[in-house]
């Protein structure tokens, strides 16, 4: 390793700055916001939250208490969902919003999504198995801050209009202060709920520690008490994890996270051999509902036993899982971790490998979940629709600490609600609603979306983003990036 004991010395001051946010006094990069300019941004939309009752819809609560109505209202008041139920009276000053041949819902939430490369969804090539590794490989280095703003707003806008209110942006390539700040500018613009999970630079050297010198700034200057972002969104931290450094990095990297007090995320392998070992890590106490994992397609029974336990949360990007687990069974892992009592939630990865769309993650998720005879799987039940209902909406909230804000449609909790039409030609006529939604919902049926309260698309139009100024900035960082890479992405 290329650690010394006084690097080491200089990373464990580091740590005690960012768990405190206090100025950095040993080790820490000082860096202002005027040393960590990112690209200039507009203010966020002047979108405010209303007094609304949703009136006369088929209601799916992802509430057990509640499961689904069919026909109800529900009254959202500063930004809170107040009451449920059949005819309630709307206070004075309230608005109605007609839901009738509308499905209501709580918004999807994507828990693990890599946002910084939202704009490379097409940097791969069909020919010669030029895919998401050598793509992200090709061009991670060439993203200016600039591309880190455009690709992220891009993504939050993509999110909001197929009905996703929450993400977890996993940035796993934090190049600079100016690079973080452009990402968090993007996501003070959007009004989604969000996770950050400050991150690494990409391609990192395996045995050098990440010192996350930034994060007592950013900790202080965005999320302290002067937070520009409302309570929408909170920070995080994603490690390596053994898949791209070594165990004793690893392990020196977790001393900082688990001092930090920050909720923390590790990608771990969809293919042998396995690397990660959580029947060791819960020994080790890194285990618990602020320790999320991603894919994990070969996890043994006693480490999803151990997850289990300890009520470790687990995302899985059902097309990644798929087309990158190549030694590995996505269908057998996916059955495996339901039937050891996970609380699986759904995310989309990259979007070079897969849209941040939730509607096909679910269809997807509730395809692959049946079991086939004469594997591991025979003896399971198939996946449910409720169940990816569930897996989409408040298994995510609860994946992201945020199982009592968000993820169903429940008294007391935040208004992240959506309404899907159902007499578009895709989805009617209807059945079962929550087969309908499964089956055939897509963005295109995504008639309003309320985040907090704040309406952000209505009437199948996005309110609070510039959508032709986003494409064109997407559209303007894509192109420089291909041609900066030239001939190496084979396109």
């Amino acid at each position: 390793m290329k650690t010394t004991k006084r690097d080491f010395t200089r990373f464990v001051g580091a740590l005690m700055v960012a768990a405190t946010g206090a100025p950095a006094l040993v080790g820490a990069a000082s860096v202002s916001a005027r040393t960590a300019r990112s690209p200039a941004s507009p203010a966020a939309p002047r979108i405010r939250r209303g007094s609304y009752l949703v009136r006369n819809g088929a209601v799916i609560t992802v509430d057990r208490a509640k499961g689904v109505l069919p026909r109800a209202d529900v009254l959202v008041r500063d930004g809170v969902i107040e009451k449920i139920g059949r005819g309630l009276r709307a206070p004075a000053g309230t608005e109605i919003i007609d839901a009738t041949d509308m499905i209501v819902m709580p918004g999807f939430v994507n828990s693990h999504y890599h946002m910084w490369s939202a704009i490379g969804r097409s940097f791969t090539a069909s020919e010669g198995g030029f895919s998401y590794y050598p793509a992200k490989n090709a061009t991670s280095t060439l993203y200016t801050p600039d591309d880190f703003y455009n690709s992220v707003l891009l993504g939050c806008a993509e999110l909001a209009n197929g009905g996703t209110t929450t993400v977890h942006n996993w940035s796993h390539n934090t190049r600079s202060p100016a690079h973080a700040d452009a990402e968090l500018r993007a996501h003070r613009q959007s009004l989604l709920r969000a996770r950050y999970a400050y991150g690494h630079v990409d391609k990192m050297p395996a045995d050098e520690i990440n010192r996350y010198d930034d994060l007592a700034r950013v900790r202080r200057e965005w999320f302290g008490e002067r937070s520009p972002f409302d309570g929408l969104v909170h920070l995080g931290l994603n490690l390596r994890g053994p898949q791209q450094s070594t165990d004793a990095v690893f392990h020196e990297e977790m001393k900082f996270a688990k001092a930090s007090g920050l909720p923390m995320a590790i990608h771990a392998p969809q293919e042998a051999p396995n690397n990660v070992d959580a029947v060791d890590y819960e020994r080790r106490g890194y285990l618990g509902p602020d320790f999320m994992i991603a894919h994990y397609v070969p996890a043994s029974t006693a480490d999803l036993a151990a997850m289990a336990r300890t009520k470790t949360p687990l995302t899985f990007a059902t097309h990644s899982e798929l087309r990158l687990s190549g030694t590995g069974d996505a269908r057998a892992a996916l059955l495996a971790m339901r039937n050891a009592g996970l609380a699986i939630s759904l995310s989309s990865d990259a979007t070079s490998i897969a849209p941040p769309d939730m509607f096909e993650a679910m269809r997807f998720t509730w395809n692959l979940g049946v079991p086939w005879a004469g594997t591991p799987s025979e003896r399971s039940k198939a996946v449910g629709v409720p169940e990816v209902i569930e897996m989409a909406t408040l298994n995510g909230a609860i994946a992201m600490g945020l199982g009592d804000v968000t993820g169903s449609i429940t008294e007391g909790k935040r208004a992240d609600i959506i309404l899907v039409r159902t007499q578009d030609l895709n989805m009617g006529p209807i059945g079962n609603v929550e087969t309908a939604i499964v089956q055939s919902g897509s963005a295109a049926n995504v008639d309003t979306v309320m985040v907090d309260g704040r309406i952000v698309k209505r009437n199948g139009r996005l309110l609070a983003y510039d959508t032709q100024g986003i494409m064109r900035r997407a559209r303007q960082s894509a192109d420089r990036i291909r041609a900066a890479a030239g001939a190496t992405l084979k396109l």
